[in-house]
């Protein structure tokens, strides 16, 4: 019997429309350690206007997904949370598809998988899972989340905010700019690489950073872009 998914089981039955998933996700992302979402930064996430993310959330709000305080701003209950944790998986996981199956570049497949991640059905998306090998991350490093709802989530910093003379790794790039995504690949900036920062930014300019022993200057945009963590004094023991 196939799992229950939770987009079919809020708002009396009704199936939710791509544009509620989207705001769900969107909020998601936007939220911080349980804080409000503004309504302002939602609307601007989306490139609709105020009035229109305030009508939505109160549509949201009345399926029991959203608590909203026009004044305050909005974030997800357990049932939102759940809904956009599921619409997040099946679009890192179709990302992951189109790039290992099909040949996609990283670059092209956020827009592509933004359409299907609304209406696969959760018979196919396990067939995609499990033909991938349920990966954890997508091509950019982002966690995909579980069937229960749970996410792996890793405490990163951005590139730029590294000091001269640290070993990191990168663990994840945005992929909300296409441009950025091709010039990181030209420099080889990809999850699981090695980089250590030769010398930090001054008055803005770019940071230097060593990758396979070559160097090179990293613009302040493209450091913003790249998540990494330390590495691991294991990773480096029987280094000489």
């Amino acid at each position: 019997m196939p799992k229950s998914s939770p987009r079919n089981e809020q708002g009396r039955g009704a199936r939710l429309s791509a544009a509620q998933e989207d705001y769900l996700k969107a909020l998601y992302e936007l939220a911080h350690e349980g804080e409000l979402v503004s309504t302002s930064a939602l609307a601007g996430r989306l490139s609709i206007s105020a009035p229109a993310a305030t009508e939505m959330l109160g549509r949201l709000a009345a399926l029991g997904l959203v608590s909203h305080d026009r004044y305050r701003g909005a974030m997800l209950t357990e049932a939102g949370r759940l809904v956009a944790l599921e619409t997040i998986r099946h679009h890192r996981l179709i990302e992951s598809y189109l790039v290992r199956a099909l040949g996609y570049t990283w670059d092209e497949v956020h827009e592509e998988a933004d359409r299907p991640e609304h209406f696969i059905s959760e018979r196919l998306e396990g067939r995609i899972a499990e033909a991938l090998g349920n990966p954890e991350v997508d091509p950019h490093g982002d966690p995909i989340p579980s069937l229960g709802g749970l996410v792996s989530e890793r405490s990163l910093v951005p590139l730029r905010e590294c000091r001269a003379g640290e070993r990191v790794v990168v663990r994840r790039v945005s992929d909300r700019n296409p441009d950025k995504l091709r010039a990181l690949d030209e420099r080889g900036l990809r999850p699981g690489v090695e980089v250590e920062v030769v010398a930090e930014s001054v008055w803005d300019g770019p940071m230097e950073i060593s990758l396979d022993g070559q160097s090179c200057q990293l613009p302040l945009g493209l450091a913003d872009a790249v998540f990494v963590e330390p590495v691991s004094p294991a990773s480096t023991s029987g280094q000489t």
